[in-house]
């Protein structure tokens, strides 16, 4: 039986008189590619600002790795081995990529500021070691090119890959990837494909990814949990989810939508 790393018990939350989230459920399980689908609107971004801890649900738990998250405040998230990418690029514009990628290591930090600023052999060694580490993932994502460049310079494509590359950095158990190809087009995305593929087979990283292009994930997804207005409407593999009614009706809108679907997934 696979293990469970992330589990969602009847999560739901409310903004005023808006349930955004009611009562959804699932497991995602160490290794997989697990994607939550859906409308604008869906609730999907809800869920993943509930596993950071930036919402508290109103009901239901979270537990990644057996761990309740409630007990943990948000800035103490990244340190149990979670990290997230966001649909807005989050980077330092001003610094270079290989700035942006060290400041992913602080997780790791274990020297104090005075050793630090005297810059002890604790601190070099700590430094060499972040370095090594940060450029492993410049290696893995082909970023050798821009590790110098301000991040604000680059292309958009370029700069979702860095943000991707800092998330990483923190060496990850789960990676919460929001809106992955989102900006990028069709070459970007099916290089984004072939990185989550490495990212979980080389890094050996549990993804769990919320995705509109549905080309994406039918080729990296395990798994897809499809939701509409907060609610779940199905759970299982991408073949099975775009063929479930609901699914075309909430997400896909139409039965030529729902064709063009289900070639990107029939072999």
């Amino acid at each position: 039986m696979t293990e469970t790393l992330l589990s969602a018990k009847d999560l739901s939350v409310r903004f005023g008189g808006v349930l955004a989230v009611n009562k959804v459920s699932f497991d995602v399980r160490r290794g997989e590619v697990f994607t939550l689908i859906g409308p604008n609107g869906a609730g999907k971004t809800t869920v993943f600002n509930l596993i950071s801890r930036l919402y508290t649900p109103t009901t239901g738990t979270i537990s990644f790795d057996g761990e309740p998250l409630a007990r943990r405040a948000p800035h103490e998230i990244a340190q149990l081995g979670i990290a997230r990418t966001f649909q807005n690029i989050e980077l330092f514009e001003n610094a270079s990529v290989l700035q942006n990628l060290l400041i992913g290591r602080h997780t790791h930090r274990q020297t104090s500021l005075w050793s630090e600023l005297l810059f002890t052999p604790k601190t070099r060694r700590a430094e060499v070691a972040a370095r090594e580490k940060v450029e492993q993932v410049i290696e893995l994502l082909d970023l050798q090119h821009y590790r110098e460049s301000p991040v604000g310079g680059l292309p958009y494509g370029v700069r979702k890959v860095v943000e991707l590359a800092r998330a990483l950095c923190t060496e990850p158990t789960l990676l919460l990837l929001d809106e992955p190809s989102s900006g990028l087009n069709v070459e970007e995305t099916d290089d984004m494909a072939f990185w989550i593929d490495d990212i979980r087979a080389e890094l050996g990283i549990t993804v769990l990814m919320v995705e509109h292009d549905m080309a994406l994930v039918a080729k990296v997804s395990d798994r897809v949990l499809a939701m509409n207005q907060g609610e779940v409407l199905a759970l299982g593999t991408p073949a099975e989810v775009q063929r479930h009614p609901g699914v075309i009706e909430a997400y896909l809108g139409s039965m030529d939508d729902a064709a063009s679907l289900r070639r990107t997934v029939t072999p």
